[in-house]
């Protein structure tokens, strides 16, 4: 597979690679590489493919690795741990990826990306929100069909939207949804009250509590030990009839097959943009759920994110070759 690779003369230089890329990736990290000149070479592989095997022979002379997309598993640690001595990763939830208690027993750093999608997938929940609201996509295959007859809409002025979450996502979504006029409910950990007043944002005591209050929920978490399956059947059931769910964060907030199970009755409406398995596999249950859009985990997919995110990776590489650190993994 074509691949580039800059300074490939100056072998004394640190290898760094990049043996997986999203199309749309592409540019702007070599765009951002370049501040890696006399600093690293990098060999850049501009297609996207995650098989070990491949990822593995990719890899197989690389000091630092970029990871995009694939899952760095025993096996692989197991073969690259003997010479790659940083991870950098371009994405959000370094630990669903890579296994963070094993790089530390190998003493390899491993470096996250932060912040780059706030806007993006806050942007993007609205869109799905206004998706299952005002029903554009379904109106416009409707009337390449033939039908003019259109669909009702649902306002969002006065509406409740309560999240779960209130990191950089959830705070974006919160200025969003005040200047549509939208009363904001907040569940987190712990949620700062000086950033919630500033954003109209009541805290509420539980996950269950805000969602029977909320005529939209949308899901903003970042996924670890302590969110894994936080959200239950229980409090799913708790869901208005004719209310809105929406989850870009991970699909694992969520306690097994309880979503598929409440949707199933017919009076909520869902826009999923994560799944326990990705892709979705082709026999899976929500697909057949009725009144839920699916989209194939792009929230964070678009032109300023793939930019900052390019810029942190680029700033992690050249802070591991120099000595010094940026976004390191604790």
């Amino acid at each position: 597979m074509e691949y580039i690779e800059t300074q490939s003369e100056h072998t004394e230089l640190p290898l760094v690679v990049i043996p997986s890329m999203f199309e749309a990736m592409y540019q702007p990290i070599a765009t951002s590489m370049r501040m890696l000149h006399n600093v690293a070479r990098i060999r850049m592989y501009k297609d996207f493919n995650i098989e070990p095997d491949t990822i593995l022979e990719r890899c197989k002379d690389a000091d630092i690795v970029v990871v995009i997309g694939f899952h760095v598993t025993g096996r692989l640690l197991d073969e690259l741990g003997t010479h790659v001595r940083c991870f950098v990763f371009g994405g959000t939830g370094v630990a669903n990826f890579i296994d963070l208690n094993r790089t530390r027993e190998l003493g390899i750093r491993v470096c996250n990306t932060v912040h780059y999608g706030d806007e993006t997938v806050a942007e993007y929940t609205f869109a799905l929100i206004f998706e299952l609201a005002r029903s554009v996509g379904a109106m416009d295959r409707s009337i390449r069909e033939g039908n003019w007859s259109g669909l009702e809409g649902t306002s969002l002025k006065e509406k409740t939207i309560g999240l779960i979450g209130f990191g950089g996502i959830g705070q974006t979504v919160a200025r969003i949804a005040d200047g549509f006029g939208m009363h904001t409910l907040v569940w987190n950990s712990h949620v700062n009250a000086a950033t919630a007043r500033s954003l109209r944002a009541t805290p509420v005591d539980g996950i269950g509590e805000l969602i029977a209050h909320s005529d939209i929920i949308s899901l903003h978490l970042p996924l670890n030990d302590e969110t894994q399956r936080v959200v239950t059947a229980a409090d799913l059931d708790r869901l208005k009839p004719g209310s809105y769910f929406i989850n870009t964060a991970r699909a694992e907030l969520i306690e097994e097959g309880a979503l598929v199970n409440r949707l199933k009755r017919g009076d909520v409406k869902a826009a999923i943009d994560v799944y326990d398995k990705e892709p979705l596999p082709a026999d899976d249950p929500l697909r057949s759920v009725p009144s839920t859009i699916l989209t194939p985990h792009v929230a964070w997919r678009a032109d300023d994110a793939y930019r900052d995110l390019s810029r942190q990776l680029a700033r992690s590489i050249h802070a591991f070759c120099n000595g010094e650190r940026f976004n390191v993994v604790e």
